[in-house]
């Protein structure tokens, strides 16, 4: 992509003088080689997919999972495991999840890990770009739904094998509230309340929640609850990794507050398993919730 600005700037005025807001658009409309087949509107070559060699190739690129987001009294908290799976084997065991996105809002992915990756950088570019063309930020809706637009462009290369599910959450300046935003492969985007959770493990993430999370937690309470419903995901489902004391591997944890994107340090992700660590060696199924009705 060096080559590209180069070149572009010899033609400043060109350049200069597009007033395009969407950063892929005006690659598009520039230099479309530059952008992954997806974003062009094709998928394979002819002959690669469908077709017994290549499926087999898909099949054991790095997927990530699980990612679990948990709306709080301040904001939103997002929380990642570090597993990523090829077939049935373990490709990485400290792998990221969960990006910044800008200032106010964070996204994680689950599904081919090199695609996620892709859609991270595009996008952080995306918002960026928006911002310098405009002289203002996007909504927190506006963001989802630049999103929205970058899944379904890729919507080619996830029926051939090539699919990627991210999770948007942020703090919303105008309503004064952490949001959460989901997707499918064909776009989306769908908002969640409360909390949600995509990847492998998600099922069980999301059945962990509903008997821990309650209405305006504190941050550390999300946190915590996070973390353990990320236990009783790697305690279920063979892809989703959990704490990793011998090599000190942790959950990527991170809040988005009215004080914008905070990522917790190694320390305190360290500090939260170790809790929840602790907790199962007493109570290896997590604690109980109540069966009162709550007040």
């Amino acid at each position: 992509m060096g080559a590209f600005f180069d070149s572009a700037m010899g033609q400043s005025a060109a350049f200069m003088s597009a007033r395009i807001p969407s950063f892929t658009d005006f690659i598009a409309s520039y230099a479309p080689d530059l952008l992954p087949p997806g974003y062009r509107g094709v998928g394979f070559p002819q002959g690669g997919v469908p077709g017994g060699a290549d499926n087999e190739v898909i099949r054991n690129l790095p997927h990530a999972t699980t990612i679990v987001v948990v709306a709080c009294e301040r904001g939103v908290v997002i929380a990642g495991d570090r597993r990523a799976t090829a077939g049935n084997m373990i490709s990485k065991r400290d792998v990221e999840k969960v990006f910044r996105s800008d200032e106010f809002s964070a996204m994680a992915i689950a599904g081919v890990a090199s695609m996620g990756l892709e859609f991270v950088r595009l996008f952080q570019v995306e918002l960026e770009h928006y911002e310098k063309m405009e002289g203002r930020t996007l909504s927190l809706e506006g963001k989802a739904n630049r999103l929205a637009k970058m899944v379904r462009d890729n919507l080619v290369p996830a029926m051939q094998g090539l699919a990627v599910v991210p999770i948007f959450a942020g703090y919303d300046e105008q309503a004064g509230v952490g949001r959460i935003f989901s997707y499918d492969v064909a776009g989306g985007p769908y908002e969640e309340h409360r909390f949600h959770s995509i990847g492998s493990g998600s099922i069980f993430a999301k059945s962990a929640l509903k008997k821990l999370y309650s209405d305006d937690m504190s941050i550390p309470d999300a946190v915590l609850a996070s973390v353990q419903a990320l236990y009783d995901a790697a305690d279920d489902d063979s892809a989703t990794g959990g704490p990793d004391l011998p090599r000190a591997i942790f959950p990527v944890l991170a809040t988005i507050t009215d004080e914008g994107f905070t990522r917790l340090t190694d320390d305190e992700s360290a500090d939260y398993a170790h809790q929840v660590v602790a907790s199962r060696m007493t109570s290896p199924d997590g604690p109980p919730a109540p069966l009162h009705a709550a007040v």
